[in-house]
């Protein structure tokens, strides 16, 4: 059981190696695939206008790195240091407040760059991007790192049709966004007119307000009055029948006494004495009685008179309910117009509503537009000076290959003679060495009969001696 639990780890781990290998074989096929030469590199970066030869990318500086990093987030993204440096000082301000200096400008802002050009580079590819590759740049780092983002602007040149495509979408855009920008300052001028009728309505409801204010007061005043009026002229009424039948019942007396008087008067023409002092009372009670009658008729005048007032007092009374009925219909139409002001106003604050929303809408758009905008600008630019550089360098690449060409023509016809030539000096080798190695077999075989002949001959020689 322990063999085979440690079999199986065994087997395990080393599928777990294999899958890892795996794993870092295929990124590395995949960077051999996507990394480029030195030359190339360095080439392209050059073409672009960035100073740059083989010893910077073999010994980078980061200072050099961080301005060739930037160019290609400008030219791509339209990013820079300066571009970030606003929203890193807000940021700054918000996190640090006073103590602002404890982080310098330039460390932010390559913070906020750095950002800015890891989104970059995820897009080409490069997710292991740090910020040691800005820092302490390395030339297998820097290799990689420059290929992925040569390879992604060669990729979206290629893709021009596309970006052209997108750039009418934009065009399209923006003729949309000035269409609406019209539709909103026509609206806008709806807007303010509908607001000044607002505020002169607002000064007519205002005036008409106070002048039914007024005249309410004035109405209650009036119903006060009428209110006095009326209970004073039922008094005066009242007052002048107890008159009227006080003076109707003195003239019965008046009477009664004239015919008492005619009724008296042969008694009194018997005696002189009574008759003047009857004659006496008669005068005084006539004096009497015309000072009363004077004073009711003075007093039915007055009547009169009041009668007449209360006349022309009830006339103003009536035309007073007149003015009512018609201060209740303005007012009735006052609150009709009160409502349709409110429904207005209530339409004016939803038109409002819309217009923000609208003015929301077309800010976005126009920031997505000059983004674009920016954008293909910048594209197209590069483009056109990437094109102008392809032909300047395409003629010069023709010319080039007409003279290799050439040059290789006249080098080929060279070569040609050249390798007859050294077929015939091969040739020719070959026949001295064959007789070189001719010779020196006969210079052998003549040096071992010399060696045979001095053998002899000194075997003879000692013989002889």
């Amino acid at each position: 059981m322990d063999f085979n639990a440690r079999m199986s780890h065994q087997i395990r781990s080393r599928a777990n190696g294999n899958n890892g290998n795996r794993g870092r074989q295929q990124q590395n096929d995949s960077d051999a695939f996507m990394r480029l030469p030195d030359l190339e590199i360095v080439g392209c970066i050059s073409d672009i206008g960035v100073p740059f030869g083989l010893e910077d990318l073999q010994k980078p500086n980061p200072q050099q790195i961080q301005k060739v990093f930037e160019w290609f987030a400008e030219l791509l993204m339209n990013a820079t240091r300066e571009t970030v440096e606003p929203a890193m000082r807000a940021a700054a301000e918000d996190v640090c407040g006073e103590h602002m200096e404890v982080v310098p400008a330039d460390t932010r802002n390559l913070m906020g760059f750095y950002v800015s050009l890891r989104r970059l580079l995820v897009e080409c590819g490069i997710t292991d991007f740090t910020f040691s590759d800005l820092l302490k740049p390395t030339h297998d780092r820097l290799v990689k790192i420059f290929s992925y983002i040569i390879n992604f602007v060669r990729f979206r040149e290629s893709q021009t049709a596309t970006i052209d495509e997108h750039f009418n979408k934009a065009e399209t855009t923006k003729a949309r966004i000035e269409t609406l920008y019209m539709e909103n300052q026509d609206m806008d001028a709806k807007l303010d007119e509908m607001k000044r009728e607002r505020k002169s309505k607002d000064v007519l409801a205002k005036e008409k307000t106070k002048r039914n204010d007024e005249l309410k007061a004035r109405l209650l005043e009036l119903k006060r009055g009428q209110e006095r009026i009326a209970e004073r002229l039922e008094k005066v009424k009242s007052e002048k029948g107890r008159l009227t039948g006080q003076l109707e019942e003195k003239t019965e007396k008046c009477l009664g006494i004239r015919q008492e008087s005619e009724k008296l008067r042969p008694y009194v023409l018997q005696s002189p004495a009574a008759l003047q002092q009857n004659l006496d009372e008669l005068s005084e009670n006539l004096a009497r009685d015309r000072s009363q009658i004077d004073a009711l008729e003075k007093r039915s005048r007055a009547l009169q008179t009041s009668s007449d007032t209360f006349g022309v007092v009830s006339n103003d009374v009536s035309s007073c309910a007149k003015v009512l009925e018609e201060v209740s219909n303005e007012l009735q139409k006052e609150d009709e117009e009160n409502s349709k002001a409110a429904k207005r106003r209530d339409a004016l604050s939803e038109r409002g509503n819309n217009v923000r929303e609208v003015e929301r809408h077309e800010a976005m758009l126009q920031r997505q537009l000059k983004r674009w905008l920016e954008r293909t600008e910048g594209v197209r630019n590069t483009s056109k000076e990437k094109a102008d550089g392809a032909k300047v360098k395409m003629e010069e690449l023709r010319s080039m290959h007409k003279r290799l060409t050439e040059e290789r023509f006249e080098k080929g016809r060279e070569m040609e003679t050249r390798r007859v030539r050294i077929e015939q000096a091969e040739k020719r080798m070959a026949d001295l060495k064959e007789t070189i190695e001719n010779e020196i077999h006969a210079a052998h075989d003549e040096y071992l009969k010399m060696d045979s002949h001095i053998k002899l001959y000194i075997t003879e020689m000692e013989q002889s001696i």
